[in-house]
C-alpha cells in the first residue's frame, strides 16, 4: 500500500493517515507491550509513533504498516534500555504490568506467544534487540529479513538472535499446564492462602517455587523473592489474617491466562497470576503496586468468594 500525499495538514490526508494507523494500532501497542512489560509505557509509545506520522512526509512510504512497526519497534528499544536503568533502583522484585485480556482480547489474537507474565519476566533477561528479534518472530510471526530491516542485523544474526532466545525460554520454563487445570491451580491456591492452609499450600507447589511480590515501594510487600514450597507456604500463612481481611475475589483472564483480581472497598489492589506444569505451580506472582494495576482495575468479573 502507498500513501500518496505528505504528512499535510489537509483533513482528507489526516483522515486517511488516521485510518492508516488505526488499522495497525493493535499489533503496534502489542509489539511495545511485550517489549516493554508496561501497558502505559506502551502507550506512550503508540502515541509518539502516531505523533511522528502525522508529520512525517507519508508520501515516501510504500509500505505503512512496515514502517510504523519499524518505528515503534526501534523505540522500544530504545525505551528498554533506559527502563533497564530505572529497574537497577526499583523497591523490590519487578514484575511486567499485567493487562486485561479479557476486555482487550486483540492484544492476544494474533499469536499468544511472548504474552504470559512469566515468559514476559522471562524476556528481561535478554538484551533489547535480541528481546525485539524474539517478539517479532514469535508473538507476530514477521519474516526474518523484515526483522533484520528492521533492527539493522543480518538475517543470519537475526536468526541467531531468535534461536537463542528461543533456547532460553525452553530451558528455563518447564512446559506450562493448560489454562483449564492452571485456573483449578489457582483456585485452589487462593482457597488455601486465604485461610493460611499451610498443608495445601506446600502441595499445590513445585519444590523450589517462587513467590514474587511487586509492591514498588508503594505497597507492603517482600521486597525479595521468596523460594521453596516450605518457606512460601510459611510466609503466606503469616500474614494471612491480616492480608485477606474484607477481600473480595475476582476472576478475570489476564495477559492471555487466570488470573485473581482482589479488591477491598471496591478497589482492586492485588492481582494473583501463577504460572504451574505438571510438578505444580512454580511461580506465584503477586501485583500489587497501584501504578500497575490501571489496566486491569476495570476489568473485573464475576466475584466468586
Amino acid at each position: 500500500m502507498a500513501v500518496t500525499d505528505s504528512g499535510s495538514d489537509d483533513p482528507k490526508e489526516l483522515e486517511r493517515a488516521a485510518e492508516v494507523f488505526a488499522d495497525v494500532r493493535g499489533r503496534l501497542f502489542g509489539i511495545a507491550y511485550r517489549m516493554l512489560g508496561s501497558a502505559g509505557e506502551a502507550e506512550d509509545l503508540v502515541q509518539d509513533v502516531w505523533l511522528r506520522w502525522q508529520g512525517y512526509d507519508r508520501s515516501t512510504v510504500d509500505n505503512p504498516a512496515a514502517f510504523l512497526a519499524t518505528t515503534i519497534t526501534r523505540l522500544a528499544i530504545n525505551e528498554l534500555q533506559s527502563a533497564r536503568v530505572r529497574r537497577e533502583t526499583y523497591v523490590g522484585p519487578w514484575l511486567p504490568e499485567p493487562v486485561d485480556t479479557g476486555a482487550d482480547p486483540y492484544l492476544g489474537a494474533e499469536r499468544g506467544e511472548a504474552l504470559s507474565l512469566a515468559v514476559l519476566l522471562l524476556l528481561e533477561r535478554l538484551s533489547p534487540t535480541e528481546r525485539a528479534a524474539y517478539v517479532l518472530r514469535e508473538a507476530f510471526d514477521y519474516p526474518y529479513p523484515q526483522i533484520a530491516e528492521i533492527v539493522g542485523l543480518s538475517e543470519p544474526a537475526v536468526r541467531q538472535l531468535v534461536s537463542r532466545a528461543r533456547k532460553r525460554v525452553l530451558v528455563e520454563r518447564r512446559a506450562p499446564v493448560t489454562p483449564g487445570a492452571q485456573r483449578k491451580l489457582l483456585t485452589a491456591f487462593v482457597a488455601a492462602a486465604r485461610a493460611g492452609d499451610l498443608a495445601t499450600l506446600e502441595e499445590l507447589f513445585a519444590a523450589d517455587v517462587v513467590s514474587y511480590s511487586d509492591g514498588g515501594g508503594a505497597a507492603r510487600a517482600t521486597r525479595i523473592p521468596v523460594v521453596g514450597a516450605t518457606r512460601v507456604a510459611k510466609v503466606i500463612k503469616a500474614f494471612a489474617p491480616r492480608f485477606w481481611t474484607g477481600v473480595e475475589v475476582a476472576w478475570g483472564t489476564v495477559n492471555g491466562q487466570p488470573a485473581a483480581l482482589l479488591s477491598r472497598d471496591g478497589e482492586v489492589f492485588t492481582v494473583i497470576a501463577v504460572s504451574a506444569s505438571e510438578r505444580g505451580i512454580e511461580q506465584v506472582m503477586w501485583m500489587m503496586n497501584p501504578a500497575k494495576l490501571t489496566a486491569v482495575a476495570g476489568g473485573r468479573r464475576q466475584e466468586s468468594e
